[in-house]
Order: structure tokens, then C-alpha cells, then sequence
């Protein structure tokens, strides 16, 4: 038994305040998530939208109906049945009239209720004017047959319905959102033909799952023509938890070389997305987009302009980074948290959703037929008492003219029932002079023959599905239509990154032997003839565009990349490079790249060891690069040699004067590593320096090598080369007399 409370002397109740605050508190949170926030399963709605709905039925403002004021329906509402502000109310139902809102509007609206660029536009209460939308007679249909509860309203004199006798499952149709107290909802709009499909699947096989049903239900539909990009299986993710989020995107075209948007996700504000765009043009992160255009009207209620500045901009590629730095794609939680019929919130997989509904929907349409079953013995009972005063009708009328308590007397006489002598003396004389027998007995073959009917219906369940079935499938005829959101598989929207966006002018940048780098605008320009500091001076160049990065190889065969969009100009003396870069201490840099990320290049060490590589398998993320080049005991990291694309054999020369050429097929293709063997070098001769390539080039069919020992240089080629091809991995063979110390060997240059 609970405590009662403790009174002071004058008879007041005394509460810890504690006690006093978590009651306080769990009561509000009760009321706020079973009446204020979430919808129920049965007819889909929160309180004020059932009653908001209700009370325009009750004032007469069906779909055919003349409209009336909103702020007399508000006033309906708020005075008769749901006592809170009259602008919370009326935005309630401004909400269910949107048609870019509800996906099956319950009001229609005349007048101005908001815009999809401003949903909070609508014009004040007693300027606009409304009547039930047709789809609403769906809910209220069955309301005066038996079919749902009624409760007392919040000062107990009036009635209302506890729920509306849904005839779809309306909670999936228009979804709906909401926040309560430590739960909130977010349930998405659907397709009323794929959700009625669903439930008559689920109706005529009761264990189907989630995923069958999800082929009849495929996704949610917005009320609007945006594509949904959620993967199908991570929608059936959502269906089989009741959680998750969806991605819709905005649907465009090319017209006329213009960008034309003529869609927009759900609740997404057009003005909103202009607005976005040109700010990204102001602060010039779109040098391709000249101007913006928004040329939505009556006709087209969506449709925006971008305006390329030339039929080369890659309209995907643009469109791409505005899905992803924009709301033209958006993402939307999904939350099936709703009151079940158990009267308790809770998240919900689809097909219990589905077959918690069907368990409503069966329980409505029960009482229904049995509301109708108690009206037809009711009539059949009177018109019983009405035969017996047609056969009898001038001992009736003397009966009632004598007597002076005349219904126990028709009661003794013609053993009757109170009920039915209280409807015969409750005809009108017009009406007894009308009774005919033939009348009388054809309507009791009629309700005979409904109420053996609504027995059958009643006494068997088969007969009960059978009939929901069948009312389903005309309700989706009824108000049904196609799917609006078409759900499409794309790639994920990508923005463009800082780089993208730079103009790509030529540079060259420049490495000095210190370690510090520079660059300088244009390619005619002599990085040897730069300023240094004292002591400094140029070790490595490349040449390559502003919106390319520089890959530098160090000593130890790591590489890093540096933007070379905003380093120092070679004005200066540039920056150093450890100031972007974290090379291990005391390493070098022996080669600096620039150019397109598959341009190949032939990393090697003076150890003998080699392979092919791509700029962009060179290019790192981080400070501290990435190892590419993995160098046998004590070799060291060649300069990288370009490989032109009509390359096809390499050539490798040692300090001991020998000279290999093979073909660079014979070379792998790698990301990083050793390599294969290219020359055969004892590895003591390379750990104690005495021997070591000095150089690899890749060569192509028509050019010439040039060797430099020394001062002397030699220049072979065509046939002269052709003495010194063999396998990879081979010795080579030796170059003439006075080119036993061979120092490095180059490219001839072309004339």
C-alpha cells in the first residue's frame, strides 16, 4: 500500500519536494508523448490533428462543402475540444493543407497557406478559408457506425472520438514529425497504392517479412518529384529497424547549355538554395557558374537556372559538388516511433506497423458489421410491431382512442413488446394509412437477407479478410496515385576541393640544395639563375600547372606532396620545406614531380633495384608521406626518370662503365616497394660504394643516350645501342676505353 501523505496542524498535505517534482515531471512527459507529440497507429494522427479534423466534420465542411473561415473551425477547436492557442491549432491545420507538406492533404485550403520557398507565409486566420479535402472522408467515413470510442472532452461536456476509423493506414500515407519528452518521431510519407499492396500482402500471407513487403512498398514517397538515393538495401535497413536516414536529390536538366533545376528534396526552400550558391560565388569557390536565375511561377513551381560561363564546364562534375556543398541533396532522419494499440510508444519495423493496423483496421470493421447487425434486428423488431398494426389497424386505432394507458394495452393485447407498441403509437395517421403489408414484408426480406449476410461476415474470419481485402483495394482506387519520388541509384555527390577550383596556370617550382622551395609563374625561366641565400643554391625543378601538386622523393625513398598553389614566390627565397613536410632527419631530397596523376615515372636505387610508378601512387595525405622506394643495404635513391607514353626500353648504367638496355615490360608496376632486379650488382660492392648504377632512363625507339665520364661524353644510339640490349637483371656489357668511370647518363636532347 502506498505511504499518505503527511499533514501539519492545519491539515495540509506535506511532499518532499523531490517526490512532488518527479511526479510533476513524469506526468508532463506522459502527457506530452501519448497527447501532444506522437501519432497513433490507428488513424495516424497527434490529438490536435484529430480533432481539428473532426470538428470540421462536426460544422459540415466536407469536400463538397462551401468554404468557411479557418478562425471559425480554430475556434471549434480550441473552445470545444483541444483548449491550448488558437496559432498552434491553426498552424496545425495550415500544415495538413500544403500539398508540398502532406503528401494526401486532410484540409483544403483557399487562400494563401504558405509557399515550398516559406512553408510560415500563410496568411492570417481570418483571411483564409477551408473545408475537408476529399481524401479525409478515408478517416471519418465510419465515425457514426459504431467503430471507434468516444471520450469525454477537456471540461467532460462534450464527446469526441478516441480515434477516427481509419480505412487506410494513414500513420505511413502522410508521416509525420515530432519531439517529446526523451523520444521523438520522424516518420516519412508513402505511397497510398504501394502501402494498401503491402498490407494485402501481409493480409493474405500473415508471416511475410520485411523484405517481402518491401517489394510492394519500395521507399517512401515525398510530395515531390526529387530523386530518393538511398541504396534500396539500406531502405530495407530502415524498414527491418524502424531507424535510419534517407537522402533525397534535386533533379535537373541541361536546356539550351543552361543548368535547369526542376525539383527540389522535401521541405528544401529554392530562394534557399540560390541564396547558397551565390555565396559560394561571391567568395569565388565557383569560377565556372556566370549567373542564377529562379524562374519558378505557377506553371513550373520549381525552376531554378545556373548558367555555366562555357558549354566546356562538366555539368555533372558542377552539379556534383553543388549536391554535396548544398541543399539541392539532403538527408532526412527516419524514426518510426509511434503509440501502438497497446497505448505505449515504440519504434516499429514496417510489418509490424502493418500488422498491428490490420489488427485495428479487422477490430474497426467488426464493430462496424456488428453496429449494423444490432440497427437491422432493431429495424426487423419494429417492423414486426408495424405488420401486427396493419393486420389489426382498426382494433389499434380503437385501442389507442379508448384506452387511457394504450401501450400496455396494445402490449396485453397483441403480445407485443413495449418497444414496439412505443413505435406504433409514434406513427403519424398519414403513416397508417400508408402501411401495406407488401411494403412491410419486402423490406423484412431485405434486412432478413443483410443480417444472415452480416452473420456470415461476423462468424467468419476468411469471409472478415475477405471483405478488408476487398475495401482496401477500393479505397487505393479511390484516392490512390503514382509514385512521385522516384527512387535511383547514384554516386555520392563529391564537392570540389580547394584545387579544382584554381585556375591551372603554368609555374615551375624550384628546390634549392637547403631544403627550400619556391615557385615561380610561367616556364621560360632559369631556376639556376634565381637568387639564393648564402651558402644555398638550386638542386631540383619541375615543371607542371598551379592546380597540380609536387611530389618529392627523398634519400630515404619516402614521398610527399606539397600544394603548390600557394607556395612563396620565386621572387624570394622561398620557404623551407619542413615547415609542410616532415622528412626523417638528415635525409635529402633527390627528385621533385609535377604533372597528371598517371603519368609514369621508373623509380630505382644505385643497388640495382627498380619499378614502374604513377604520379598519383607517389602522391601522400600526410606530412610524413609515404614509403615508396624500399632501398637494399647501403644504395641510395636515384633521380625518378619520366617515361614518355611511347617509351619501350630502359637503359642502366654502373659507375664500373657497364651499359643495360632492356625492355620496360620487363618492369613491374608498382604502388611502392624493391622492385625487380634491373642491373646484376654484387650487394657488398654496393654496401662498400665500389660499384652502383649511376643512372636509368626510359628510352624510346629513336632516341639517343648520351654518357658522361667526366668531361667526355658519348652519344649512342639506334644500332649502337643495340650492342648493349639484353635481359633484365644482366650485367651489361662494357662501354669503349675512357668511359670506365662512368658519372651519369642523360637523354639526348631533341631537335
Amino acid at each position: 500500500m502506498s505511504e499518505t501523505p503527511a499533514t501539519d496542524a492545519d491539515g495540509v498535505e506535506q511532499i518532499a519536494l523531490r517526490d512532488y517534482a518527479e511526479k510533476a515531471y513524469l506526468d508532463y512527459s506522459m502527457y506530452v508523448i501519448l497527447d501532444r507529440a506522437l501519432p497513433h497507429i490507428g488513424d495516424g494522427l497527434k490529438p490536435v490533428q484529430r480533432r481539428i479534423v473532426y470538428a470540421m466534420s462536426e460544422l459540415g465542411l466536407k469536400a463538397g462543402a462551401k468554404f468557411k473561415k479557418s478562425a471559425r473551425t480554430v475556434g471549434d477547436v480550441i473552445g470545444k475540444f483541444h483548449p491550448h492557442g488558437d496559432s498552434a491549432a491553426y498552424e496545425a491545420m495550415v500544415l495538413m493543407a500544403q500539398s508540398f507538406s502532406y503528401r494526401y492533404p486532410l484540409v483544403d485550403g483557399q487562400g494563401n497557406w504558405g509557399s515550398a520557398d516559406d512553408p510560415k507565409s500563410f496568411a492570417a486566420m481570418r483571411y483564409t478559408e477551408s473545408r475537408l479535402a476529399a481524401y479525409a472522408e478515408a478517416l471519418l467515413g465510419e465515425l457514426g457506425q459504431g467503430t471507434v470510442d468516444w471520450v469525454p472532452n477537456f471540461d467532460g461536456t462534450l464527446d469526441e472520438p478516441a480515434l477516427l476509423p481509419a480505412q487506410v493506414p494513414n500513420v505511413l500515407l502522410n508521416g509525420t514529425t515530432g519531439i517529446a519528452v526523451g523520444m521523438a518521431t520522424d516518420i516519412p510519407p508513402h505511397n497510398l497504392r504501394e502501402v494498401i499492396a503491402a498490407a494485402v500482402h501481409l493480409l493474405d500471407s500473415p508471416r511475410a517479412t520485411v523484405d517481402a513487403l518491401c517489394e510492394h512498398m519500395l521507399a517512401p514517397d515525398y510530395p515531390t518529384e526529387a530523386e530518393i538515393i538511398t541504396p534500396l538495401a539500406d531502405i530495407r535497413a530502415i524498414y527491418a529497424t524502424g531507424r535510419g536516414s534517407l537522402r533525397m536529390r534535386a533533379l535537373w536538366e541541361r536546356e539550351n547549355g543552361d543548368i535547369v533545376v526542376t525539383a527540389l528534396p522535401y521541405q528544401t526552400s529554392g530562394a534557399r538554395v540560390l541564396e547558397q550558391i551565390a555565396q559560394q560565388m561571391q567568395a569565388r569557390k565557383l569560377p565556372m557558374v556566370a549567373d542564377l536565375r529562379d524562374e519558378s511561377d505557377h506553371e513550373s513551381p520549381t525552376r531554378l537556372v545556373i548558367v555555366p560561363r562555357s558549354n566546356r564546364v562538366d555539368g555533372d562534375a558542377l552539379m556534383s559538388h553543388l549536391f554535396a556543398s548544398t541543399d539541392l541533396e539532403r538527408s532526412y532522419r527516419v524514426n518510426l516511433n509511434m503509440i501502438g494499440t497497446d497505448g505505449r510508444p515504440a519504434v516499429k519495423p514496417l510489418d509490424v506497423i502493418l500488422r498491428e493496423w490490420l489488427a485495428f483496421r479487422t477490430e474497426t470493421v467488426r464493430r462496424r458489421l456488428q453496429h449494423r447487425l444490432e440497427r437491422v434486428l432493431s429495424r426487423l423488431h419494429l417492423l414486426e410491431g408495424y405488420l401486427v398494426a396493419y393486420l389489426n389497424i382498426d382494433e389499434v386505432i380503437h385501442i389507442i382512442r379508448t384506452e387511457d394507458k394504450p401501450k400496455p394495452a396494445l402490449v396485453q393485447r397483441f403480445g407485443i413488446t413495449e418497444v414496439q407498441a412505443e413505435a406504433i403509437l409514434e406513427l403519424k395517421l398519414r403513416n397508417l394509412a400508408k402501411l401495406e403489408e407488401m411494403k412491410i414484408r419486402t423490406e423484412q426480406n431485405e434486412l432478413e437477407a443483410e443480417r444472415e449476410k452480416l452473420d456470415k461476415l461476423l462468424g467468419s474470419e476468411a469471409r472478415l479478410k475477405t471483405l478488408i481485402r476487398k475495401e482496401l483495394l477500393a479505397v487505393a482506387e479511390q484516392y490512390g496515385d503514382d509514385r512521385r519520388s522516384p527512387v535511383v541509384q547514384r554516386e555520392e555527390a563529391r564537392a570540389f576541393s580547394e584545387v579544382e577550383l584554381m585556375s591551372a596556370d603554368p609555374i615551375t617550382v624550384v628546390v634549392s640544395e637547403k631544403g627550400w622551395i619556391r615557385a615561380a609563374k610561367g616556364h621560360d625561366i632559369d631556376p639556376a639563375g634565381l637568387s639564393y641565400k648564402s651558402g644555398d643554391g638550386f638542386k631540383l625543378e619541375a615543371r607542371g600547372r598551379s592546380n597540380q601538386p609536387a611530389v618529392l622523393l627523398d634519400s630515404t625513398g619516402r614521398a610527399y606532396t606539397i600544394a603548390t598553389h600557394n607556395l612563396p614566390s620565386a621572387r624570394g627565397q622561398g620557404e623551407p620545406l619542413t615547415g609542410r613536410i616532415s622528412p626523417p632527419s638528415g635525409a635529402v631530397f633527390n627528385g621533385l614531380l609535377m604533372g597528371d596523376t598517371d603519368r609514369r615515372y621508373l623509380l630505382a636505387s644505385d643497388g640495382g633495384y627498380g619499378f614502374v610508378t604513377t604520379l598519383g601512387d607517389l602522391q601522400a595525405k600526410n606530412r610524413a608521406g609515404k614509403a615508396a622506394l624500399t632501398l637494399p643495404r647501403g644504395a641510395h635513391v636515384l633521380p625518378p626518370a619520366v617515361i614518355e607514353s611511347d617509351a619501350t626500353w630502359v637503359a642502366a648504367a654502373s659507375n664500373e662503365g657497364r651499359l643495360l638496355v632492356f625492355p620496360l615490360q620487363e618492369l613491374p608496376v608498382l604502388a611502392r616497394g624493391k622492385g625487380n632486379k634491373i642491373m646484376s650488382i654484387p650487394g657488398a660492392r654496393v654496401e662498400k660504394r665500389e660499384e652502383y648504377l649511376v643512372g636509368v632512363v626510359a628510352l624510346r625507339d629513336d632516341d639517343a643516350l648520351v654518357i658522361h665520364a667526366g668531361k667526355r661524353h658519348l652519344t649512342l644510339k639506334g644500332t649502337e645501342l643495340a650492342h648493349y640490349r639484353g635481359e633484365r637483371g644482366r650485367r651489361g656489357n662494357k662501354l669503349p676505353r675512357g668511359f670506365q668511370r662512368t658519372d651519369r647518363i642523360a637523354l639526348a636532347t631533341r631537335g
